[in-house]
């Protein structure tokens, strides 16, 4: 059976194409239908498609073209992305799109039931579907999750962490999760679940699970496809959800996948500076919000001729260096500008942008009257798990779409509104070619042919054929520690708080880098990246109880009175599942910060001083 770890819109793709054979979804693949295991880290629907305000870029509309869409695309990409990636991103998603909006996807329409269409920065025509106003990612997670959950052949494991990817001469053999048992059913999967019997492999699985009392349970697979979204939580200041934590990444990474452009990493321009640091969407700008500084004064027009409008890399870095000259102080962002052209606008921004109204007044601001406080949060990243135009990577068996995949699609700065696409297209790619490539294996253990699937592999030169000046850290460049062979680890280091790898990460490799501060990042997050290897190994060596619960509500590592000062360490941990997740964040800051320590040019995203 192939597993799918991740359940937003690329997992949710990747399985449906996978279980195909029925034609009744427009993200059937037309091949026979197989059992796929789709594995959600929480409840099926949580997940950063789900929490997308954004909109969905497609040119679909009479006056656009894919064409139009890839040269904006490839624009903000600065040089460096893939442009045969592009084409498929753009002329796919445009075919995909369309059908979705036939009949299964809710987008907004018009009064006279035409599809509606914002625009967006960057993009040089209005071409941005949204759902709900600014719930579009919840829209579209909920449509298709409906569809995944209704499929026989679709078996859904929630609550599910991926510990580890199992991989045998160098190609994938299984994985390790661990399962929250205690956790509820999503109402969903409750639902389905009145109408027909409780699904016998998920049963089977938590059953597993539980007979060691710990929630880990092995998982054989020769095909496993990573859509677990991004690592938003490394940073201190964020637009993702807690579960950000870069674990597919992470895991592919430790058996040895590729991992490329990682230093490309997108600061969203507008997150509400407040406690919770909420999305405030391009959207908003594309209605013709402004931006000012602590004096009142626009800047953005002395920047960049597109002002407001101009790519998020742009825009982000001078909201930070106008930050940094009034103090640290946040920017505002003025809606109250847009009253010229709606008479009631808090009635407007109350329909418009319905998620965005109630956590402003949440949060005590009245954004129809006064501009709102923000400040650039990590949002989105461009780099991630080498694959090729069908989602492989460069182990064997191993697959990647959406965030944690590097497509090609993005280059160094992602264009707003093509992160949903991009998990929509290569999404349903990966779990086409997963397919396509396990049936070639059993007929002869040939590769792929020209059954409609690109047979070139993880050929790089191929693959990097457009671009420019690709930066990659290879798989060799950290030494994962390894038990000792007394099964006790000879180092005593510091394993650090949540707070303190993001804090790490915000101050020296965040939206302005500069090489002594890369290069502090990249010892420190080695450091603590050794150590918390050589844990990671003692419990193992040891037998050391692992928690399966949520952040601080599970056992602690250690146990008992703290014999040497790793194990002290150790103890310090909240529960086995929080230390595997901060040690999935020092992982990848430490890929962020090598990679941006070996660029030393400004590129998209990535700014030296």
């Amino acid at each position: 059976m192939i597993v799918v770890v991740g359940a937003g819109i690329a997992g949710i793709s990747a399985a449906l194409a996978i279980a195909g054979g029925s034609g009744e979804t427009e993200l059937d693949s037309g091949q026979p239908g197989q059992d796929v295991l789709l594995i959600s880290k929480t409840s099926f629907t949580m997940s950063n498609t789900f929490c997308a305000q954004g909109g969905i870029a497609a040119a679909v509309a009479d006056d656009d073209s894919p064409e139009m869409h890839a040269h904006d695309t490839l624009i903000a990409g600065d040089g460096l992305c893939d442009r045969e990636a592009v084409a498929i991103l753009t002329t796919e998603g445009a075919r995909e799109v369309k059908a979705l909006a036939r009949n299964l996807v809710h987008f907004d329409r018009d009064g006279s039931g035409q599809l509606q269409h914002g625009m967006e920065g960057a993009h040089g025509i209005a071409r941005i579907l949204h759902a709900g106003g600014d719930a579009t990612g919840y829209v579209m997670e909920n449509d298709l999750a409906s569809v995944a959950a209704l499929n026989p052949r679709i078996h859904i494991l929630e609550h599910a962490f991926l510990e580890s990817l199992r991989a045998c001469d160098g190609e994938i053999e299984g994985l390790r999760v661990h399962i929250d048992l205690d956790a509820e059913m999503s109402a969903m999967l409750r639902k389905v679940y009145e109408t027909r019997a409780d699904d016998e492999v998920v049963h089977e699985l938590r059953a597993r699970a539980g007979s060691d009392g710990d929630g880990a349970v092995e998982i054989a697979a020769r095909s496993v496809i990573l859509a677990t979204g991004g690592a938003g939580q490394a940073y201190e200041y964020t637009t993702n959800p807690e579960i950000a934590t870069g674990d597919g990444v992470a895991a592919a990474w430790r058996v040895g996948a590729r991992i490329q452009d990682a230093e490309f990493y997108q600061f969203h321009p507008t997150a509400l500076a407040a406690k919770k640091h909420f999305l405030v969407s391009e959207a908003v700008r594309g209605e013709g919000a402004v931006l000012l500084d602590s004096a009142g004064e626009r800047y953005m027009p002395d920047i960049d001729p597109r002002a407001e409008l101009a790519a998020r890399d742009i825009v982000a870095r001078a909201n930070f260096r106008t930050m940094q000259r009034q103090g640290g102080d946040p920017v505002r962002l003025d809606v109250t500008v847009l009253a010229e052209r709606h008479q009631d606008l808090a009635a407007f921004l109350k329909r418009r942008f319905p998620t965005l109204d109630h956590f402003t007044k949440k949060e005590g601001l009245d954004w129809a009257t006064s501009p709102i406080p923000v400040t650039p949060a990590a949002h989105y990243w461009m780099g991630g798990i080498h694959t090729d135009l069908w989602g492989r990577t460069t182990v064997p068996g191993l697959y990647a779409a959406g965030e944690c995949a590097r497509t090609g699609v993005h280059g160094a700065n992602r264009l707003a509104s093509n992160s949903l696409l991009e998990g929509l297209v290569f999404g349903r790619r990966a779990g086409i070619a997963a397919v396509m490539d396990a049936a070639a294996s059993r007929a002869d253990g040939s590769p792929v042919d020209d059954n409609g699937v690109d047979d070139s592999g993880v050929d790089s030169n191929r693959v990097n054929s457009n671009r420019v000046g690709s930066n990659r850290v290879d798989s060799n460049r950290v030494d994962a520690v390894r038990p000792f062979p007394d099964g006790t680890p000879h180092i005593s280091g510091h394993i650090p708080t949540r707070e303190e790898i993001q804090r790490l990460m915000w101050t020296n490799v965040g939206v302005i880098r500069r090489e002594s501060d890369l290069k502090q990042a990249v010892h420190t997050l080695f450091e603590w990246l050794q150590t918390m290897d050589a844990v990671y190994a003692h419990r193992f060596a040891n037998g050391v109880q692992r928690g399966g619960g949520a952040k601080g509500q599970s056992e602690t590592l250690g146990g008992g009175k703290p014999e040497s000062p790793l194990q002290f360490e150790e103890s310090k941990a909240s529960s086995a599942t929080t230390f595997m997740e901060n040690r999935n964040l020092v992982t990848v800051g430490y890929l962020i910060a090598k990679a941006a320590l070996n660029r030393p040019e400004s590129l998209g995203a990535h700014a030296r001083e």
